[in-house]
């Protein structure tokens, strides 16, 4: 009797460019069995429960589990109170707005009327910025009242400066990464005057025919957690819903699908790879 190779595993071996052996007869395995007795063993099967059956399956056990897509949802939560309404006024300029990459400050420090060897310093890719006489200082996440007092105390350790003024001359460039139904998918560089969803869209050209604008996805990473909101952006320009417009922060995705149903592992992990990416890209 022929042992035969099942239709599935000879067309698999086939698309992967492999050589397919035939499985030898009874008769050939007892012939070269009688010239040479150790040559049968390598046609033999190891009986269950044997010896040599055991390393194969502590190999098999020992192979790490796949992730799971219901690890990656539970890593996926809905949430509106993460989005807030984006406001009609320029809020960016409030007492509580925090320094970001690329933000430039006016240096005025009291009792130098000629300055001190700088008048502007930016904050770097790196969050800090360089003070004479300090050298690198952190300041990225600083409100402007943290950051002169950060000031302060740095130059006074080689200064005697009773009081300075820091005022921001120029906001740092913000980045939303629009993705699906639209004209121009991709990285869109935001200014902090338009940092909400209606403006990204419109950045990357609108959405297109096929896009749902009543379905529209805003994701936001925070802590290793994707939390999103459904957004209804046609509700938003017919109907003037404020509510479906929301501010952005920098690195948030806007996803926009092909249907009312959006499917998380082909609609929404290719987003959560290509997020990976783009933070990798632009941090």
């Amino acid at each position: 009797m022929k042992t035969s190779i099942s239709v599935l595993t000879l067309a698999a071996m086939l698309a992967a460019g492999g050589t397919v052996l035939a499985a030898p007869t009874a008769d050939q395995v007892a012939a070269e069995a009688a010239a040479d007795p150790g040559a049968s063993a390598a046609y033999r099967t190891p009986a269950k429960g044997s010896a040599s059956a055991k390393p194969a399956t502590k190999a098999a056990k020992a192979q790490p589990p796949k992730p799971q897509s219901s690890d990656l949802q539970a890593r996926y939560v809905e949430s509106k109170d993460i989005f807030q309404t984006a406001s009609l006024r320029n809020t960016y300029v409030s007492p509580d707005y925090r320094l970001f990459r690329g933000d430039t400050m006016s240096l005025l420090v009291v009792g130098f009327p000629d300055g001190i060897g700088i008048d502007k310093i930016t904050v770097g890719l790196d969050g800090y910025v360089q003070l004479p006489y300090v050298g690198s200082v952190k300041m990225e996440g600083l409100t402007l009242d943290e950051a002169k007092q950060v000031v302060l105390n740095s130059l006074n350790q080689y200064l005697r400066v009773p009081d300075l003024t820091l005022m921001i001359t120029k906001y740092g460039p913000r980045k939303v990464y629009v993705m699906g139904e639209v004209k121009k998918p991709g990285i869109q560089d935001m200014t902090i005057d338009n940092m909400n969803a209606y403006a990204a869209l419109a950045s990357a050209g609108g959405w297109a025919r096929k896009g749902r604008s009543t379905r529209v996805q805003i994701l936001r990473v925070i802590d290793g957690t994707m939390y999103y909101r459904t957004l209804n952006m046609k509700a938003y320009t017919v109907r003037h819903d404020l509510t479906q417009n929301v501010a952005l922060e920098n690195g948030d995705i806007l996803y926009v699908p092909k249907t009312n149903g959006i499917k998380f592992d082909t609609d929404v992990m290719p987003y959560i790879n290509a997020w990976s990416m783009y933070k990798a890209l632009t941090d």
